[in-house]
């Protein structure tokens, strides 16, 4: 796991200063910490930040190919890399190093950009090509690995692990794009599609770029998607055995190490699956980590301990208290952009807390969105099965006029809430979905705008480019399509984006097994039925994991990794939920209604009105804006 950046110049071959290269990785030591290099030829500059996994003396970056045509930075694990490094020896290529870098340039110049759908991993790189003066950028299927980049004034094209490595560039403009502010504040985090800088954006995941000397810009290429069009026909027991044989694959592929080893464990489905298949493929204890609330209603350490007990691991844990959120200017910097995924700063603790015994440490994302565990899932199975009853405009003409005068009850369980599903039976699937995803839906975004941010924002809406997704997605059913959303805009700019940054800023290697391209694929086949049954996700999952995991692990009600900031917003953060309408930074952009926002911060604390995630999120924009000096 490491970070990288580099310049490429796009037409003349300028000279590129290697001490500029040099300040970009400086940006992202953290990533790497345990080695460093740059290098640089005409119209190119390549750097790295290494933290050492594999083959740790033995691959240091920039990496050359054998043949010395090829040059590659790369963030990431190719778990496969033994069995391809086999075949391309048979095919003539000669290696001198035992890890998986110097298999990405053998593979590249073997196969070219048809080299990726053999890479089994997570991954970011760059590869230049001396004599043809391309640069071949590439993400992994799923975008566990980040990869940003942003065209400047003198012809180059910057690029890098992190913003901030391209924030540490003299000629990158830091200008807020406004449509980022209206993606964040609908979302809690600004997607892949868009990046808080103009000028700024992210190789989607799944795609590849290739760049050539003096032409132009191209698009970048999709090289992987899923497929929810499928539906597989065999008998439960034998899908419960393939799906055995898929999960003990993923997680033994990414026990391989030279470094300390250990696991994420929360006490919930997937993270305890992970350490079951793990214990069984260990020959010593595994090492896990897992982290509590000072809120006895949202913590789950005890279930994390009953999981430690049952397979005998070598377990720690601590304690998230509102003393941490003293940290919060550290928790804005990690992500660059506004990040308001509350979980953050336990998923941060927990990463500390196993970098103190580990290196590389194994969690259970993913499970959620390939298998539907998630509440959302079951709700809009049920409910596209009631729209399917009626059509779309009587749908809207009596639900949306029972919705529109029932009252609001947010403080509820989302099933008594009868204002919510009337107005999900009054839109469309996809539109359903899209506010249950978002944080902060379009009538409160609305209204905590100003005019003039009102202007420039236009007539562009947050929800469009999911709805847009969802609509164009390989797919049967609203459920396929919700899932879909998720492994496509959900997954990589939250729950991966989160990961990778808390990991990272404290050089822990994080790596998610359940998010195998193979896995993926095989919950996208599977019949809904066996997705979702009896108000239950995950189901074959569950079946599959019983000869591991008690029911009382397997089939508790899904809490999912919940920060109690609505109750410290309201106690000892009550102060800050105050400053935010007074916020200097805020308040210079001119975007929001300071009236507005301090009505809603006192509302909250009195206790009228549960607005903690909104009042986090402002408060998380804050932070970034201060962090990146942005112009409004």
């Amino acid at each position: 796991m490491c970070g990288f950046a580099g310049i490429y110049h796009l037409s003349t071959p300028k000279p590129v200063d290697p001490a500029r290269v040099e300040r970009m990785c400086d940006a992202i030591a953290h990533r790497g910490p345990d080695g460093f290099g740059v290098w640089t030829a005409p119209g190119v500059g390549l750097g790295h930040r290494r933290l050492s996994i594999i083959d740790i003396a033995g691959s240091p970056q920039p990496m050359a190919s054998s043949d010395g045509r090829a040059m590659l930075v790369f963030n990431g694990e190719i778990y496969n890399y033994r069995e391809l490094r086999e075949e391309l020896r048979g095919c003539g290529a000669r290696f001198h190093t035992d890890g998986d870098s110097e298999v990405i340039l053998a593979a590249w110049q073997r196969w070219g950009p048809g080299c990726l759908p053999r890479l089994h991993g997570m991954f970011a790189f760059a590869i230049y090509d001396l004599g043809q003066r391309t640069l071949f950028l590439a993400r992994d299927r799923l975008g566990v690995k980040p990869l940003f980049m942003a065209p400047l004034s003198d012809g180059s094209l910057i690029f890098g692990s992190e913003l901030k490595a391209l924030t540490a560039h003299p000629l990158l403009r830091r200008e807020a794009d406004p449509l980022a502010v209206e993606d964040y504040l609908a979302w809690g985090y600004v997607p892949d599609t868009r990046s808080m800088l103009k000028g700024v954006t992210k190789l989607p995941a799944g795609h590849s770029l290739l760049l050539r000397c003096d032409a132009p810009m191209p698009k970048p290429e999709r090289w992987w998607d899923v497929s929810f069009a499928g539906r597989r026909k065999e008998k439960p027991a034998d899908l419960e055995a393939e799906l055995l044989h898929l999960l003990r694959e993923a997680v033994t592929s990414r026990m391989v190490a030279d470094v300390p080893l250990g696991a994420f464990l929360s006490g919930g489905v997937d993270s305890s699956s992970v350490v079951a298949l793990m214990a069984e493929a260990s020959s010593s204890p595994v090492k896990t980590c897992s982290i509590g609330f000072d809120v006895a209603a949202l913590d789950e350490s005890d279930y994390a301990r009953q999981v430690a007990q049952r397979f005998a691991t070598d377990h720690h844990s601590r304690v998230v208290s509102p003393d941490d959120f003293e940290a919060i200017d550290q928790l804005a910097a990690m992500f660059d952009e506004p990040f308001a995924d509350a979980s953050a700063l336990p998923t941060w603790r927990v990463c500390q807390l196993a970098r103190e015994t580990v290196t590389v440490a194994l969690s259970g994302d993913g499970a959620d969105e390939a298998f539907a565990g998630y509440r959302r899932h079951i709700f809009q199975r049920h409910e596209d099965r009631l729209r399917g009853l009626l059509p779309l405009g009587l749908r809207r003409a009596v639900f949306g006029s029972l919705g529109a005068i029932y009252p609001k009850a947010d403080w509820a369980p989302r099933p008594l809430r009868a204002r919510t599903t009337l107005l999900a039976l009054a839109a469309s699937s996809e539109e359903a979905y899209a506010n249950a995803l978002s944080v902060t839906g379009a009538d409160l975004r609305n209204s905590l705008y100003t005019t003039e941010f009102q202007r420039l924002r236009g007539d562009y809406r947050a929800e469009d480019a999911l709805l847009e997704l969802m609509r164009g997605a390989p797919a049967r059913s609203g459920l396929d399509r919700a899932q879909y959303a998720d492994l496509k805009f959900w997954l990589p700019g939250d729950i991966l984006t989160k990961v990778d940054r808390t990991s990272m800023a404290v050089s822990l290697e994080a790596r998610e097994p359940l998010l195998d391209h193979r896995l993926i694929e095989f919950a996208a086949s599977l019949p809904e039925q066996l997705r979702v049954r009896s108000g239950q996700g995950k189901w074959l999952m569950k079946q599959t994991m019983r000869r591991y995991l008690p029911d009382d692990i397997l089939f508790r009600p899904k809490q999912g990794f919940v920060t109690p900031i609505a109750q410290w917003l309201r106690g000892p953060l009550a102060g800050a939920a105050r400053s935010i309408s007074e916020s200097a930074a805020l308040a210079r952009t001119g975007w929001f209604d300071s009236a507005y926002l301090r009505s809603i911060a006192e509302s909250h604390i009195a206790g009228r009105s549960d607005t903690s995630r909104l009042l986090w999120q402002l408060l998380m924009l804050d932070k970034s804006l201060s962090q990146l000096g942005i112009l409004s």
